[in-house]
This record gives C-alpha cells, sequence and structure tokens, in this order.
C-alpha cells in the first residue's frame, strides 16, 4: 500500500474523534489513500453523527469499488485509443503488400 495523503489522515483524525477504535480508523484510513477516496469518505461521513462501523466497512468497500471501475474503463479507453491509432495508421511491421 502506498502512504497515507494528507486527506487520509484527516479522515484518521475525523474517524478517531467521532468514537471509532483506532484499528478500524487505521485500516480504513490506510484502505482509502488517495485524496479522492479519503474525500468520498469525509463526505459521506459527514452527513450523519454516528454510524455503524459496518455501515462505515460497507462504504469503504463501495469507494474502493468505484474507484476500480474507474481505473478499468480509463484503461480501456487507452487500449481503444491505441487499437483506433493502429488501425488509422497500420499494424507496425507489417508489409505493404498484405
Amino acid at each position: 500500500m502506498k502512504p497515507r495523503t494528507e486527506l487520509s489522515m484527516q479522515l484518521y483524525e475525523m474517524m478517531l474523534k467521532r468514537g471509532y477504535p483506532e484499528v478500524f480508523c487505521d485500516q480504513v484510513s490506510k484502505n482509502l489513500n488517495t485524496d479522492w477516496t479519503a474525500r468520498r469518505m469525509i463526505g459521506y461521513l459527514s452527513h450523519y453523527k454516528t454510524l455503524p462501523m459496518e455501515e462505515v466497512a460497507d462504504e469503504m468497500l463501495a469507494i474502493l469499488s468505484d474507484r476500480n471501475r474507474i481505473m478499468q474503463k480509463k484503461n480501456m479507453e487507452e487500449t481503444n485509443a491505441k487499437w483506433n491509432e493502429m488501425m488509422w495508421n497500420g499494424f507496425p511491421y507489417a508489409s505493404e503488400d498484405e
């Protein structure tokens, strides 16, 4: 896992102040270690005073699932762009009489 961002540390502190166990806060902030994911969780938590740990964990998994879907989409778009470029410009190493 990559190191936690400043927003991820803010999420950790926010959860501690709300009374969640330190180990739980640590795991959530380690998993939501980007600004985008931490911001999503901070936004989610800001709508509620208290939530059961199960709901916070469920939201963490939903955020990670969204992030993975977005990453997959970007990867597929990049692959599609390369394919289109090859179709437009021709395949590398192809002979001209093929």
